[in-house]
């Protein structure tokens, strides 16, 4: 590619990076009772990056701008996934921003600047272009999760993401240094060439490998180094929370996609079996601690650090069957959380955060539709068929045995029987206790409509699951 054409794949990044830079300036023009014009100009951002993605969808695998950049249709689905997360994120942020006077243009700018970074991560064709998008990714979420300034916990919070975020990315850079000197190269075609020719055994690639694992699984917020994920999760606001569970979450699976198996697909023997011991680890501890909580929020984190679990499964499994399957399950958990978040979001109010457990006691007297919809979610993340978790388990599940690593199905099937425990808890006290709260919901039409079409959502691909494999399996090929 000469010239301006070189750019032409990178045309949906290019417009959401003027488009975040001019909702910035507009919303120093703006006088406070004119903020819902930068929350309008944020979803315009959003739905013209999706039209340019669309306009520009390649037909096969481009390798552009000297080889830092990507465009295959991984890339093509994953964008457009991120922009309808977060576009859903900013709704229901809108009024739950606006009750606590934290309805400030810098939400949306930062959430903005974040999914460039994503959309960075997930087209990195090099280790430092994909450095890049994690650190643009990364301190746009640290500042979000320090938004809310009058909170002691959120700024408690942010500074333990940044501190340990650091320390992940220091070891990340490290490993990639090691990298650099064994293969001579940054660029992940050139390092998957010469991976080949690299002894598996050889101590500089395990020293590499074990860094760049560390960088990748604090993303992931995988076990050991989830340290942050459950104080993150309940020190942030909640719409901050649901950003950091979905879009993170995407971003995350591309990063470990692009290195792990894109890089350095040909040294599997190497990182499987540590991918398969932070699986284990993730699925045990996220699945045990998460029944201890009596906050919904941290409940969620530890849920999370289960699931992360079940795609390193499917990536560990080293298969198109376990890459397809591990595709499908981040997707399919982001709808679920994106749902789980937004019912907190629906039960909260002004000088109350419907965060604990407790909140949601006889919710189904108070709303009979939206405790269906979170029954669904729940039933959902439990594995509960006829539902999109138990598809999605069941892909992962199905490629680890295909690999040969029976053990790990098992353990990953009696780990969902331990979790189910935790979900199946909400559901008990929205049904079969007195409401705490007799207070009627508050929240706006539009954000009811898309909470249930989230919740419908969940349903439906479980009925019908096809449509989102199909996805996956496209993606990847």
């Amino acid at each position: 590619m000469n010239g301006m054409t070189q750019f032409a794949p990178a045309t949906a990044e290019i417009f959401l990076m003027v488009a975040a830079c001019v909702v910035l300036l507009s919303d120093l023009f703006l006088a406070e009772r004119h903020r819902i014009v930068t929350y309008w100009l944020a979803l315009a951002a959003l739905l013209g990056t999706a039209l340019c993605l669309a306009g520009t969808a390649p037909d096969g695998r481009v390798v552009t701008l000297s080889g830092a950049f990507v465009a295959d249709p991984l890339s093509q689905l994953l964008k457009l996934f991120t922009c309808g997360v977060v576009a859903v994120t900013f709704l229901y942020a809108r009024d739950y921003l606006r009750a606590r006077d934290l309805f400030k243009g810098e939400y949306f700018v930062l959430g903005l600047f974040a999914t460039l970074g994503i959309f960075v991560m997930i087209s990195a064709h090099s280790m430092l272009s994909l450095y890049l998008g994690l650190e643009l990714m990364s301190l746009s979420l640290y500042a979000m999760v320090a938004f809310n300034r009058d909170s002691p916990m959120a700024a408690e919070a942010a500074m333990k993401y940044f501190i340990l975020g650091a320390i992940a990315t220091g070891c990340f850079l490290y490993g990639t240094s090691i990298l650099y000197g064994v293969t001579g190269s940054l660029d992940l075609g050139e390092i998957a060439q010469r991976a080949g020719e690299l002894d598996r055994l050889d101590i500089h690639i395990l020293v590499a490998l074990s860094f760049i694992l560390v960088g990748v699984a604090f993303k992931f917020g995988a076990v050991p180094f989830h340290m942050w994920l459950p104080d993150v999760y309940q020190g942030a606001i909640t719409p901050v929370t649901l950003f950091i569970g979905t879009a993170a979450k995407i971003a995350s699976l591309a990063m470990i996609y692009r290195v792990v198996v894109e890089g350095l697909g040909e040294l599997h023997g190497s990182w499987a079996d540590m991918l398969a011991v932070l699986a284990v680890l993730s699925m045990a501890i996220g699945n045990i601690v998460a029944i201890a909580q009596d906050n919904l929020k941290r409940m969620l984190a530890y849920s999370t650090i289960s699931h992360v679990g079940f795609i390193l499964l499917g990536i560990m499994a080293g298969s198109a069957g376990g890459y397809q399957a591990a595709v499908y399950y981040t997707l399919a958990y982001v709808i679920m959380a994106g749902a789980a978040f937004g019912m907190i979001i629906l039960l909260s109010r002004r000088g109350f955060e419907a965060e604990a457990i407790d909140d949601f006691r006889g919710l189904n007297a108070r709303s009979p539709w939206f405790a269906a919809i979170m029954l669904i979610v729940m039933f959902s993340m439990a594995g509960v068929p006829p539902l999109l978790g138990f598809y999605a388990k069941f892909a992962v599940l199905a490629a680890v045995i295909e690999a040969g690593r029976t053990w790990l199905a098992v353990a990953g099937v009696l780990f969902s029987v331990i979790g189910a425990y935790y979900y199946l808890r909400i559901v008990k006290v929205m049904y079969f206790e007195a409401p705490a709260d007799t207070q009627p919901l508050a929240a706006s039409l539009d954000l009811r409509v898309v909470l249930s079409l989230n919740g419908l959502l969940v349903l439906g691909l479980g009925i019908f699951p096809q449509a989102l494999i199909a996805l996956s399996t496209a993606a990847l090929r």
